[in-house]
This record gives C-alpha cells, structure tokens and sequence, in this order.
C-alpha cells in the first residue's frame, strides 16, 4: 500500500488517478489475505458513489489524507545534530 501510495502521489502510474489529480489516500482497509482484500475492492467498487462516500466518511468524516508525509525524510525531534550521533552538546569528541 506504502508503494502505491507514493506512485499515485507523484503520477507515476498511468490511468484514471493520473488524468484526475487523485492522491489521497482517504480510506483503507487491512486484510491477512490477498483474495479476501481483491473481494472487498470489487464489492466496493460495485456500489454507487453515495455509499462509496459514506463508507468514507463514516471513517475519515474531515478526509484527511491518511498518507500525508510518506515518502519525506524524517527530521529529528532534536535539531542539534550531535544528539544524532549519541553525544551530548558539552562532549568534546
């Protein structure tokens, strides 16, 4: 999902999501197997855009996008840069 995620996000994959602008992730749903997960997509996407949207709202009522700042490095919390290499300020070496 990580990897898709960030294809959609930079336009890398070609089709309806790329022609549309569409890159966030607003709803998702978790399942041990693959067979099970391709049964859920299908079942959802047979429904109409109203039921699709409450689905999504019932979970993500404000749609955030649940994958903002994948893909960004991440900034330590302390911005001294020894403290990234296990020293403290007043250490000499």
């Amino acid at each position: 999902m990580y990897r898709r995620a960030l294809e959609h996000k930079s336009g890398t994959i070609e089709g309806f999501t790329k022609r549309y602008h569409i890159n966030r992730l607003v709803y998702f749903e978790v399942f041990k197997y693959v067979n099970n997960a391709i049964r859920r997509e299908k079942q959802i996407k047979g429904w109409d855009r109203a039921k699709r949207l409450a689905l999504i709202e019932s979970m993500n009522p404000t749609w955030l996008d649940l994958a903002e700042g994948w893909g960004e490095p991440i900034r330590p919390l302390n911005a001294d840069p020894s403290a990234s290499l296990g020293r403290r300020r007043d250490d000499k070496g």
